[in-house]
């Protein structure tokens, strides 16, 4: 049976006219999301496709629109599906191969994978330095630092969320080119940082908090990948130590051993 032809209207409901009971209904909506999974997973709905309007997929399967949003939900929950507010219910499209090697870029990794995207700047504050930032920047404890935060986008779609430390003064102001440009690069390049390398990463999973799984726009029960990282200057000095949670179903990380 496939997601084009099938029908719930008669294969399912009691032959009685009385009404189907709660277990009656709970299994429409769980088997109409395994039969959708499949369809999409056979090639049917393809990554990008709008799925049909709950309208037209609740006249298919004989059941009211109610099943049938219980049924997306399922399958957004799953990562499967997104579902877009006065657009509708689009097949998840993509799954970028981001690389983590000594010249890790945002722009130019979305580049190499055939996207575009940026780093948008959601707050910015300075700070005293914790122990952790002091050892990891190489500054005396409690050093005034300039910590971002900051989201990373591929065509609409939020990769990351980070947090972003830099040693003061020697950032001063850097965070208003990121915003100008969406770039830690050009940011680093106005500040006399022509090239960098990435000394570090050490990537681990976990379950998000509410408000990083808000920001990637998945639910809290679906892991992400966090990754810490510490970058230096061509003389060796740490110029900015990172933490950063990645959605797991639209990222996979490719560690390059092999960069020069």
């Amino acid at each position: 049976m496939t997601a084009s032809t099938s029908t719930f209207s008669t294969a399912l409901l009691p032959a009685a006219a009385a009404p189907p009971t709660r277990q009656a209904r709970d299994s429409f909506w769980t088997r109409i999301a395994a039969e959708l999974a499949e369809a999409i997973g056979s090639g049917i709905y393809p990554p990008g496709q709008r799925l049909p309007s709950e309208h037209a997929l609740a006249e298919q399967y004989g059941v009211n629109r109610h099943t049938i949003r219980r049924s997306l939900a399922s399958l957004s929950s799953q990562g499967l599906v997104r579902v877009t507010q006065g657009s509708g219910t689009y097949v998840e499209d993509f799954a970028v191969d981001l690389v983590l090697g000594r010249r890790t870029r945002h722009q130019q990794g979305l580049a190499q994978a055939g996207l575009r995207g940026s780093l948008v700047v959601l707050s910015e504050q300075k700070m005293r330095a914790t122990a952790l930032l002091a050892a990891a920047l190489q500054i005396p404890a409690r050093s005034t630092v300039l910590a971002l935060h900051v989201l990373g986008e591929a065509e609409g779609q939020p990769l990351h969320l980070s947090e972003r430390y830099f040693p003061l003064p020697r950032f001063e102001g850097l965070a208003q080119v990121v915003r100008d440009t969406g770039s830690i690069t050009a940011g680093f390049a106005a500040h006399g940082v022509a090239d960098y390398t990435r000394r570090e990463s050490r990537i681990t999973a976990e379950l998000p908090t509410a408000d990083i799984a808000a920001q990637l726009r998945q639910p809290a029960s679906r892991p992400v990948l966090l990754v810490e990282s510490l970058n230096v200057d061509l003389a060796g000095e740490p110029i900015e130590w990172a933490r950063a949670w990645f959605a797991g179903d639209r990222v996979k990380l490719t560690i390059a051993h092999d960069e020069h």
